[in-house]
């Protein structure tokens, strides 16, 4: 895909409609050949001297084929959603964002030491939890998610590419290391304070 031009209105129009057209390129080289004339081009010249190369408009700069403003969104307010299993508003803010194509880690909320991390988050005791940038929700809702996406920067269509895969869920809190020794249980069943009954399916001090 090739253009030329000399003067700076062709310049102008023809370098917009370039750029539209080669939105799914990455690059976008301009050469200046032996009778002055430039050319713009999705492929490296054979010829001529390359005095300039640009991202297309439209692809991230990440290298994971997003578009621009959602790579953008990613960087600057990346989206963490907190789970748990049985959880149907869980299930709900998920498919929510899937069908908004929003990028998003998934951390999964279930024994003691991922509520103290979800804790270091927030102190709300519904789930899901979603986190975009520093803004919090706590339980679902799609208009209030939905809101805070757009404030965000996220598109309101799904710009995802049809290959594009969130990573799998994680934990909240990394796997602790192995002890030396083995503890001993808590006399008479005590759990020390640190956490409330579970309620359903939900974890302990939680509800859906």
């Amino acid at each position: 895909m090739k253009v030329e031009m000399k003067s700076g209105k062709r310049f102008a129009v023809t370098f917009f409609l370039l750029m539209s057209a080669a939105g799914a390129q990455a690059q976008l080289y301009k050469s200046t050949g032996p009778d002055g004339k430039v050319t713009y081009s999705d492929t490296p010249p054979a010829k001529g001297n390359v005095t300039q190369q640009k991202a297309a408009a439209g692809t991230g700069d990440s290298g994971d084929g997003l578009p621009y403003e959602l790579a953008l969104a990613v960087k600057n307010n990346p989206v963490t959603l907190y789970s748990s299993d049985k959880c149907t508003p869980c299930d709900d803010g998920r498919k929510m964002l899937n069908q908004r194509g929003i990028p998003f880690s998934e951390k999964t909320v279930k024994s003691n030491e991922d509520i103290a991390a979800l804790r270091k988050i927030t102190s709300a005791n519904d789930l899901p939890v979603l986190t975009v940038g520093r803004s919090k929700e706590s339980g679902f809702s799609d208009s209030a998610w939905g809101t805070a996406l757009t404030a965000a920067g996220y598109p309101e269509k799904n710009y995802l590419p049809k290959t594009y895969r969130n990573a799998a869920p994680v934990a909240a809190a990394p796997a602790p290391s192995l002890p030396n020794k083995t503890t001993a249980p808590a006399a008479n069943g005590a759990n020390n304070g640190d956490a409330l009954p579970a309620a359903g399916n939900a974890p302990p001090g939680f509800r859906f």
